[in-house]
């Protein structure tokens, strides 16, 4: 497994909800790929996961790309993200896969994807997200 800044970071109780894994990093390129748990507690009445916990997933796949590329320089704040869900998500392994498009000086822009553990897509996303000195923000 390559060294990113995610080695030495906690990991905060969302990601823990979420399962959250990290399973491959290509910081130079602003790429991350990661593997959340679609529990059964996170499916809604027909048995698919809950749109707002795929979002989850998405948010905590394109901030830690963010993270990654800037070797635990910066964080990121979410300012827009448009999530468009193709494929209804049942309980399981699913993969997330992010990459930061533009790195700006205030402003990032990502783009992410969940995959099932087959490879069907389920819902992708991008985002502009504001950028937080890691310096700042950890007090």
């Amino acid at each position: 497994m390559i060294k990113t800044a995610l080695d030495n970071f906690p990991r905060p109780p969302c990601a823990e909800l979420l399962g959250w894994r990290l399973l491959d990093a290509r910081p130079e390129e602003g790429w991350i790929k990661l593997a959340f748990e679609g529990k059964p507690e996170f499916c809604n009445p027909a048995g698919f996961i809950q749109g707002g916990m795929l979002s989850a997933m998405l948010d905590d796949t394109m901030g830690p790309a963010v993270l990654v590329m800037s070797e635990g320089r910066l964080y990121t704040t979410t300012i827009s993200m448009t999530v468009n869900f193709l494929s209804p998500a049942k309980p399981g392994p699913i993969i997330g896969e992010a990459r930061v498009t533009q790195l700006g000086k205030t402003i990032a822009f990502v783009e992410g994807r969940l995959m099932a553990e087959d490879g069907t897509v389920l819902a992708t996303a991008s985002a502009s997200e504001r950028l937080l000195e890691a310096a700042r923000v950890v007090k």
